[in-house]
């Protein structure tokens, strides 16, 4: 029985794509994302970290980090080699592949000083956010206050990626959770990208008048929107087919029936899919210009894809295991990237300079 075969019958899938030997495709023919320039590491911040999941920029340059398995925030101010402990998030539960992991500043953080964090607790993954003090040039954080809860968790699929969209509202990556009755209900929080308001509530317009905005996901772990407003999202597939997705409202992206682009009409095709998981298990995820980079966990590597009107080409490795995983991509406010790296004990990061 061919290898692509075997995978969809041991997954009991209904459909899926590709196999393990074949590489990454698109959903359509453009430029190689080869020609966008990627530079070599200009730095490497030994910031001994363990497994940073998730970071931000403050307006001033300030980076906070979440470590998934610690529960800590640190800080790195602008400029500077090492990471210092803003606080630890109460009532976080790590556990597998749960704990502190996605950090979004609100879009008026000037005036109200908010940061939103997606963590595993005790009976569900939920979304907090806090205020974050500054005095005398030093940091400090209030009493955390959950405004979303209820999120299935698991050992495994928790999800966990937030980020505010250009429309002023928090959208939210959700994991299976190992349930697989969850992705297909509209009323069920598990394999979902939610969309809230800042103040937790689902978002006027929704399609199915609660939080959900899209479903069928199986594990979302990364959001981003390209030049004209459009949705991605990064998602691991199972033993095969890891995704980038264009999100539409509504939209039924096929977990568990389908993985993939297998062009059955009621599910919307992955723009692009890994083949072998081994190569990707695509993570944090940020668009610039017509280009999306993605971290890679598996893969252990930075894909660049180039995108055009809705579609997306051929991706392009960098750094292929010379690093080690990368958790996240993160813009710098210089224009650049950090790449957030997983599991090398201790983890560091690696600053990319602006890219042209």
């Amino acid at each position: 029985m061919p290898a692509a075969a075997a995978a969809c019958l041991t997954l009991l899938l209904a459909g899926c794509t590709g196999g393990p030997g074949s590489g990454p495709t698109g959903s359509t023919t453009l430029p190689e994302a080869s020609g966008v320039r990627v530079p070599d590491a200009a730095e490497r911040l030994e910031l001994h970290l363990d497994i940073p999941w998730s970071a931000v920029f403050l307006p001033d340059g300030t980076a906070i980090i979440s470590e998934r398995n610690t529960a800590l925030l640190k800080t790195v101010p602008a400029g500077a080699k090492e990471a210092v402990i803003l606080g630890e998030v109460p009532g976080v539960a790590a556990a597998g592949e749960g704990g502190l992991l996605g950090l979004a500043l609100s879009p008026a953080f000037a005036a109200d000083r908010y940061l939103y964090m997606y963590f595993t607790a005790r009976e569900d993954n939920r979304i907090a956010r806090v205020r974050v003090q500054e005095s005398g040039g030093a940091l400090s954080l209030d009493e955390p206050e959950p405004i979303f809860t209820g999120i299935p968790k698991a050992n495994t699929h928790n999800g966990g990626r937030i980020r505010f969209g250009p429309d002023g509202f928090l959208y939210v990556g959700t994991g299976d959770s190992q349930r697989r009755d969850q992705p297909q209900d509209p009323q069920a929080l598990g394999g979902k990208i939610l969309r809230l308001t800042p103040d937790g509530g689902p978002a006027p317009g929704n399609p199915f008048g609660n939080a959900v905005y899209s479903l069928g996901h199986r594990n979302v772990q990364g959001l981003a929107w390209d030049s004209a407003g459009r949705l991605w999202a990064s998602e691991f597939g199972p033993d095969v087919n890891d995704e980038l997705n264009l999100v539409v409202p509504a939209g039924n992206y096929g977990w568990p029936a389908v993985t993939g682009a297998p062009g059955r009409p009621e599910f919307q095709d992955a723009k692009v899919v890994w083949p072998s998981t081994a190569e990707s298990s695509p993570s944090g995820l940020e668009i610039v210009g017509s280009t999306a980079y993605l971290g890679a966990l598996r893969g252990q590597r930075l894909w660049t894809v180039p995108l055009a009107g809705g579609e997306a080409g051929t991706p392009v490795g960098h750094f292929t295991r010379q690093y080690g995983r990368i958790r996240d991509v993160v813009r710098t406010p210089e224009g650049g990237f950090w790449l957030l790296t997983n599991n090398e004990n201790p983890d560091f990061v690696l600053v990319l300079p602006p890219i042209s």
